[in-house]
């Protein structure tokens, strides 16, 4: 009679994949939760002076199956992946890809002109290139800076001045600077 050296770890693996294999016939990847899975493509923003890029990742899908709609500060996406070769007697026995719709809703840092946007889709990548509007581009102002003693002698003088006499002051210039009276 020959002695077995009786090894426990390798037993127990030996059913583990037992009950993987098991567990994969039960519950086929294809149920319908599965494909109700909710997918959205990945996006990628990039901003300029003057527009924002939004590109999207849609590897697999025709243009004819794509939906843009593009409002003031909102770029919405929606299509369907479609199964390209239905065949009744072929059988998956494991299948992975996702078909189904999908919808992507993205929300833009400024305000653009959706009436200007461009559109490119090649290599399964749409690129949105969608100008600012003009109100919300950062306009730079130079403002005329003058140090505080030369400011305070004409503050000084205009205080006295308008103690004196309200009704011989001429308005104020629209221009911000300071001024001094001539009297």
């Amino acid at each position: 009679m020959a002695l077995i050296h009786w090894q426990p770890w390798q037993e127990i693996e030996v059913l583990r994949r037992q009950f993987d294999q098991l567990f994969d016939e039960l519950t086929p990847v294809t149920t319908p939760a599965a494909n109700q899975a909710t997918w959205a493509p990945a996006v990628e923003l990039a901003t300029t002076e003057n527009d924002v890029t939004v590109r999207v990742a849609l590897p697999g899908i025709d243009a004819k199956d794509l939906d843009v709609q593009i409002s003031r500060d909102t770029v919405a996406i929606s299509g369907e992946y479609r199964q390209e070769n239905k065949t009744e007697s072929a059988q998956f026995f494991r299948s992975e890809f996702r078909y189904g719709n999908f919808r992507r809703v993205v929300k833009l840092p400024f305000a653009v002109q959706n009436d200007k946007a461009q559109a490119d889709f090649s290599n399964g990548v749409l690129t949105l290139t969608l100008p600012r509007i003009e109100a919300e581009r950062p306009k730079v102002v130079k403002l005329n800076l003058t140090s505080a003693a030369e400011t305070t002698p004409a503050i000084a003088q205009h205080s006295e001045a308008e103690t004196a006499s309200t009704d011989s002051a001429p308005p104020a210039p629209d221009t911000g600077d300071v001024w001094t009276e001539n009297t």
